[in-house]
């Protein structure tokens, strides 16, 4: 089902016509994420919350008849990318064209037979933010390929193809929470999903008089170099000293921390153990209507991840507490960390005081001005005309 057509979708269709001398077929669009809680507990087994943004990426795209996958975006106009889709092998396309190219190859290599397309990337999600801008690309460009080749492939399975684009084309050990969120979304609602099963319900988040405050501190967000995944090694290794498949299996807290003589592993493990806590605790709150009680959540949630996980970085931690100081209830450095951005949980009549709180502050820094953006709970993936 298509929703309206808006000026956003016709002027990317306008740009497609220029850029490839033809209409386009249609124009699909998966939107951002920001994850409410549960931060690095995907790869663990563990439980997340995230829920879909009002911004994300876009796709115009066109069939072919040859077997070229034609790619180029209009924020990166310099870096088109052609491949032809038998000659896609992990690591063959780089930058951002890669997790777009990732995405036939996983397609193909699940079975689905992509046909070649023209492809032309839009996006108004902010570069960097930690908002999952590559899982937004992935899921939209996954659903304009498999519409134009007639594959009709469930949304959990699509969501698992577009996570093996990035595991294993581009070479991210990302989660499956950001390819979910993208395609499993529903406004209003955050998502409760279990890492493990899969299995996923929707939580109403309704907040009533506050809200979500997303503040992108502007601090370089780069995730393919190295800390990410030694994180996630950190977190396997501990798992195999406690003899349990992820970090999901325990159950005793005290018990594993006093069995590990690993001063980091203790620190990753107790992370993952209390958000998955944490996590269970936010659920019950918003479905008993508590919602202002979530920021203490969040600000616990941030706490661990900076002390614990160690994946905080100054200007997070100077946003929360500021935002905090200035009234609001909560908040915590969203995505994988070392850069990117923080949510704060804030009262709809104080928005404007945290935000000038939080340039005050930075300012006061020599730091680089932060940008804000109201995080408000929207619909997934879809096509757009």
């Amino acid at each position: 089902m298509s929703t309206p057509i808006t000026n956003a979708s016709r002027d990317l269709d306008a740009a497609f016509h220029e850029a490839y001398r033809r209409p386009s077929d249609g124009i699909w669009h998966a939107p951002g994420r920001v994850n409410l809680i549960g931060e690095h507990t995907d790869y663990n087994d563990g439980l997340v919350l995230p829920f879909a943004l009002a911004q994300g990426v876009s796709v115009a795209a066109a069939a072919r008849d040859d077997d070229v996958l034609e790619l180029r975006s209009l924020q990166a106009a310099d870096e088109a990318a052609s491949v032809r889709l038998d000659d896609l092998a992990p690591g063959a396309t780089e930058g951002w064209a890669g997790y777009a190219a990732g995405v036939a190859w996983a397609l193909r290599e699940a079975g689905h037979r992509p046909r070649g397309a023209s492809l032309l990337i839009d996006s108004d999600l902010p570069q960097g933010a930690g908002l999952s801008s590559s899982a937004a690309l992935e899921c939209a460009v996954a659903l304009a390929l498999c519409e134009l080749s007639g594959a009709e492939v469930p949304r959990p399975e699509l969501a698992r193809l577009a996570q093996r684009a990035e595991n294993d084309f581009v070479g991210m050990p990302c989660g499956i929470m950001d390819q979910s969120a993208a395609l499993l979304c529903t406004a209003g609602h955050a998502l409760l999903l279990d890492c493990r099963s899969e299995l996923s319900a929707q939580v109403p988040l309704d907040l009533g008089g506050l809200t979500l405050l997303v503040v992108d501190t502007r601090a370089a967000h780069e995730l393919v170099d190295g800390e990410y995944a030694s994180r996630r090694a950190e977190c396997e290794a501990a798992a195999g000293a406690l003899g349990v498949p992820a970090l999901r299996d325990v159950t005793d807290l005290t018990a594993a921390l006093d069995a590990l003589d690993d001063p980091v592993q203790r620190r990753r493990v107790r992370h993952v153990v209390t958000e998955n806590h944490r996590v269970e605790a936010t659920v019950g709150l918003l479905r008993a209507g508590a919602v202002t009680e979530v920021g203490a959540m969040l600000t616990a949630a941030h706490l661990s991840l900076r002390d614990q996980f160690e994946v905080s970085w100054p200007e997070a931690d100077v946003a929360v507490e500021t935002a905090v100081r200035a009234g609001a209830r909560g908040g915590r450095m969203v995505g994988g960390g070392f850069g990117g951005s923080v949510i704060a949980l804030v009262p709809s009549g104080l928005v404007g005081r945290v935000c000038d709180a939080v340039l005050t502050a930075y300012e006061a820094r020599g730091w680089r001005a932060p940008a804000f953006l109201t995080a408000v709970p929207s619909a997934g993936a879809r096509r757009l005309t």
